[in-house]
């Protein structure tokens, strides 16, 4: 289920014959709605790190008839990418940055604590280290700032933990980690003012600390920085930038980029505010409930 479509719509408003790139397939959900309405003589062109969505990626995007390319690789390297193609400037671009249902659903991916398996966490599953080594290598400093900047208050204690529970086990699978946060950050009870019922926090620290981990893996903030700074070179003009997302990391980069380029005039407009999913939106799907669409607009 794509996060925020009818807002992405929205903001990029693709038309008929112009150029697309969705940065981050996925399933093709929003590929899907953008392909649609740029038409015969439009084109999208589509990145994916990982090769698990592509074949069903491709077969919906074939079904719409309209002409598009798929590129297994990094977005970071959009801006050789559309040099090879021939194409110099593209009407939009959309980066959805969090993560697929099939992703976080699939054990042996190890993305999500929820599920028991091996601490991978690999986008390209082909190359890098995982997030087992990772965790049994970085120093406690390190891995106390990954977390740090996922806003996770506990992480000084964490990593701590981590660091102490390696030396008598080297960490392998989801569950000694999830174990191993649980103890060191218990998910705290919050308790309503008045006579409403008390609740448990909004979101745990295992799932910061999964979601830096994976960050970390695959140095995600790394490639939207490279992202964000040729940006505004791959736009034509009046062209439109979408970035989801997930991660407050994440969005303060998009936020400082866009500000920045609206200061410098690469950028003629963006928006003010994050675009947040309706509460009907995060009812059908809970993942979106952290997702923010902030987008910019070239002079």
């Amino acid at each position: 289920m794509p996060v925020l479509l009818a807002e992405c719509l929205t903001a990029l408003d693709p038309q008929p014959g112009q150029v697309f790139v969705d940065c981050t397939l996925g399933y093709a959900g929003h590929s899907v709605a953008l392909l649609e309405r740029l038409g015969p003589s439009g084109r999208l062109i589509a990145f994916d790190l990982d090769d698990i969505h592509l074949p069903e990626a491709r077969t919906r995007l074939e079904a719409v008839g309209n002409p598009f390319t798929i590129h297994r690789g990094n977005f970071a390297s959009i801006q050789t990418t559309l040099s090879e193609l021939g194409v110099e400037r593209v009407d939009g671009v959309l980066a959805d940055l969090g993560m697929s249902s099939m992703q976080v659903d699939d054990p042996a991916r190890g993305f999500s604590f929820l599920r028991n398996g091996p601490l991978d966490m690999r986008m390209d599953r082909s190359r890098g280290r995982t997030a087992a080594e990772l965790l049994n290598s970085l120093t406690e400093a390190e891995l106390a700032a990954a977390f740090a900047e996922s806003d996770e208050p506990m992480a000084d204690a964490i990593a701590a933990a981590i660091v102490a529970a390696r030396v008598r086990l080297p960490f392998e699978c989801t569950a000694d980690l999830r174990q191993v946060v649980e103890r060191a950050a218990p998910v705290q009870v919050i308790k309503s003012p008045g006579l409403g019922p008390a609740r448990k926090q909004e979101m745990r620290p295992a799932t910061r600390v999964f979601q830096a981990l994976r960050i970390l893996v695959n140095r995600e903030l790394a490639s939207l920085q490279q992202l964000l700074r040729v940006l505004p070179e791959v736009l034509a003009p009046g062209g439109v930038a979408a970035v989801i997302a997930f991660h407050s990391g994440e969005d303060r980069l998009v936020k400082a980029a866009f500000r920045e380029g609206l200061r410098s005039g690469a950028y003629a407009e963006i928006t003010e505010d994050p675009v947040r999913p309706s509460e009907a939106e995060k009812l059908a799907n809970p993942r979106a409930r952290s997702a923010k669409l902030r987008w910019a607009r070239v002079q």
